[in-house]
């Protein structure tokens, strides 16, 4: 009779953790999708701006670059307010793909992550097939090299750079809920830290290429991991010479190559209907 008790308990706990194992992954899925309708409302301002106003686009990047950090703090204070306690929360946990996650290094690197790490594999190969193997794509990338030609083709240019802010505001904004997820357990002003600069530096040192991208951010990420590490080594030197370690490799990647990687012709130019 006890041991039938002791097996009745053993399956409400299985079912209790069960349902807390989905309420906390539709937590996460929200938290997501919040993070990119977020990206998104933003980065119409910009598009709004840029595509229909043909503004200057550095002067407004750079507007909402103070815009957007200052929103985010403002929100968070009204909501919870301005005390010193920082609101904990549980992270995204690894799943360790079988097999792959034994290979010696690069397993425990690559393949023993957050479901958010697969997603950014899975994002490579499909921006790999669809800018180089579609028409779609190739429409697509034709809008950023010369939109007035892809206009007389009967491409929406319009459109094209409208949507092309929707899906850059959606992953930014997923890019940020990564930190709070993933990343970090605590929200704090500035979390975000400059990462959205090395994130353009990487766009740059991989080319404009999803392959190379991928690539230009392991080294970024392995400078961020090296000065945590460093961090805590116990060397007599103050940290902040530490922190500064991937924002040197940003410097000194930009100053190699910057000057040589110009990227798509119509980068950051207005297009104006009119003009040909």
């Amino acid at each position: 009779m006890n041991r039938n008790k002791t097996d009745y308990y053993e399956i409400d706990l299985l079912r209790l953790a069960g349902a807390l194992w989905k309420k906390l992954w539709l937590i996460v899925l929200v938290t997501l999708l919040c993070g990119a309708l977020a990206g998104i409302l933003v980065n119409m301002i910009y598009a709004f701006s840029t595509v229909t106003l043909c503004a200057d686009h550095t002067v407004y990047g750079m507007a909402l670059n103070i815009f957007a950090p200052a929103l985010a703090s403002f929100i968070y204070r009204v909501y919870f307010g301005t005390g010193s306690d920082l609101k904990q929360i549980t992270t995204m946990s690894s799943v360790a793909i079988p097999g792959l996650k034994d290979i010696p290094v690069l397993g425990p690197l690559l393949f023993d992550q957050s479901p958010m790490v697969y997603l950014t594999f899975l994002l490579v190969l499909f921006t790999a097939i669809f800018f180089g193997k579609t028409r779609a794509g190739l429409s697509y990338k034709s809008v950023g090299e010369h939109p007035q030609a892809a206009a007389t083709l009967g491409i929406p240019v319009v459109g094209v750079k409208y949507l092309a802010c929707v899906i850059c505001g959606a992953l930014s904004g997923i890019g940020g809920a990564y930190l709070t997820t993933c990343y970090s357990s605590t929200y704090t002003d500035g979390i975000v830290a400059g990462r959205g600069f090395i994130a353009l530096a990487a766009v740059i040192f991989g080319r404009w290429n999803g392959g190379g991208i991928l690539l230009a951010c392991l080294f970024f990420g392995f400078c961020d991991a090296l000065q945590i590490r460093l961090q805590v080594s116990g060397i007599a030197i103050p940290y902040q010479f530490f922190q500064m370690i991937p924002y040197v490799a940003t410097v000194v990647v930009l100053t190699l190559i910057g000057a040589r990687q110009a990227g798509p012709k119509a980068n950051g130019k207005p297009y104006r209907r009119e003009q040909r």
